[in-house]
């Protein structure tokens, strides 16, 4: 694409917490990590020049990762070099700006990603004028209203700092109609201020696939019933609201036992991390610990092939602000379970390609699953809608909607000069 003066041509793209290089499912790795380096290489093919800014935290291979043509992630000293808890990051914000001082002014516009970014983003914006789009991915406010019984509560810091972020950009890009109103609801964003940009899917690594020949690669019986949860292990996501399902399942019917297994894909993630520990206890005190298998989370090759092997998708989050779980196994033909929840409405269909379930009553849970996995004429039925419903998202488009948003920031952050200029003319 040949970038017009009125799209930026050089980009800041600020994730400070997370680096894009990251494996998604370890640590704070996850939907953010896949959002950012998908979206920066699919404008970086269209011709603009982005560079990746994250927290040196130690683990990547050079200061500076040449990705692809136009594509950098530079990896800024903030802090210890090393592993820093997600809570403590809000002290190293104003350290990670200082870092970007000397260099912001290359840049024709800021996009950050997650509250932390935002205010490093807010600082640039004030020091050198450069306009801001910020993506907040998830919002305290949500998410404390949405957590589950003794889940951890965002910090009021957070949602000072989202209100800070969402006051000073020029565009806020949600990834549903849902998310938009939340921002407008509980932050007061205008609504002329937020941009719809719908997160997509890589269709070249995940689509439909054939599942004897998965299982015959992995070694999982023909005949079994496989439920699959792929995601960071902790309350919000929600995995032991499954393996409750199962046991109900085994306790309606003890003869499924030959057969149901419950794979459990991910890594422990937050402040929370200590209650992965529990799942294991918790499956073997319902009687299902022979069902239930716990994988680390895997490269997106393997992961495919998890999908591929899968009968049904569960995806049991307390709040998710899109889904890329749930996409990304309806791109591969599974249909998926999920809450009826946030982005979830828009990533499953209820009823077309898959199932929604209002709350996480593991009664409820069961009777879902049961009803994809017991009949298998809807379960094919559901997978080819969810192949086709997958279809229509792609990073492609998703960056081409980022692309407008940038246009529009640019213009307003025009107007701001503009009217500055002239209330100062006017002054003198």
């Amino acid at each position: 694409m040949d970038v017009s003066v009125d799209y930026p041509r050089r980009v800041a793209m600020v994730s400070l917490h997370t680096s894009p290089l990251a494996t998604p499912g370890v640590g704070d790795a996850g939907g953010l990590n896949v959002y950012v380096a998908e979206v920066a290489r699919r404008l970086a093919e269209r011709g603009l020049h982005v560079d990746v800014f994250t927290r040196d935290d130690g683990t990547a291979p050079a200061e500076v990762v040449e990705v692809d043509d136009n594509l950098r992630v530079l990896h800024v000293p903030a802090g210890p070099r090393g592993p820093v808890a997600k809570e403590d990051l809000p002290d190293l914000v104003p350290e990670f700006s200082d870092r970007l001082e000397s260099v912001a002014s290359a840049y024709d516009l800021v996009h950050s990603h997650y509250w932390l970014s935002g205010m490093v983003g807010l600082a640039l914006r004030r020091s050198h004028g450069l306009p801001l789009v910020h993506t907040m991915h998830t919002m305290a406010r949500v998410k404390n209203g949405s957590r589950p019984s003794g889940g951890v509560t965002e910090p009021d810091l957070r949602a000072l700092g989202e209100s800070q972020v969402v006051s000073g950009a020029e565009v806020l890009t949600a990834n549903t109609e849902d998310e938009a109103a939340d921002l407008v609801r509980a932050y007061g964003a205008r609504p002329d201020q937020v941009s719809v940009v719908p997160p997509g899917v890589d269709l070249h690594t995940f689509h439909p696939c054939d599942q004897q020949e998965s299982r015959e690669l992995l070694g999982v019986a023909q005949d079994a019933q496989v439920v699959l949860f792929v995601g960071r292990i902790q309350p919000l996501k929600a995995p032991d609201v499954l393996i409750r399902a199962v046991a109900r399942l085994l306790e309606r019917e003890p003869a499924r036992r030959r057969h149901l297994r419950l794979i459990v894909i991910g890594s422990a993630s937050g402040p929370d991390a200590g209650w992965s520990g529990t799942l294991a206890p918790l499956a073997e005190q319902l009687g299902v610990g022979d069902v239930v298998e716990f994988r680390p989370h895997a490269e997106r090759s393997e992961l495919f092939r998890y999908y591929c092997v899968s009968d049904v998708v569960g995806v049991p989050s307390y709040s998710e602000s899109f889904g890329l779980v749930a996409l990304e196994a309806q791109a591969c033909g599974r249909p998926v379970v999920a809450t009826d929840v946030g982005g979830l409405r828009h990533a499953v269909r209820d009823s077309h390609t898959g199932r929604l379930v209002d709350g996480h009553d593991p009664d409820d849970w069961a009777d879902m699953l049961a009803e994809v996995l017991d009949h298998p004429a809807e379960r094919v039925r559901l997978g080819a809608n969810a192949a086709a419903h997958a279809s229509r998202f792609s990073w492609s488009t998703t960056a081409a909607a980022t692309l407008e948003a940038y246009g529009d920031a640019l213009r307003v952050a025009r107007r701001r000069s503009f009217i500055t200029g002239a209330w100062f003319e006017r002054g003198r």
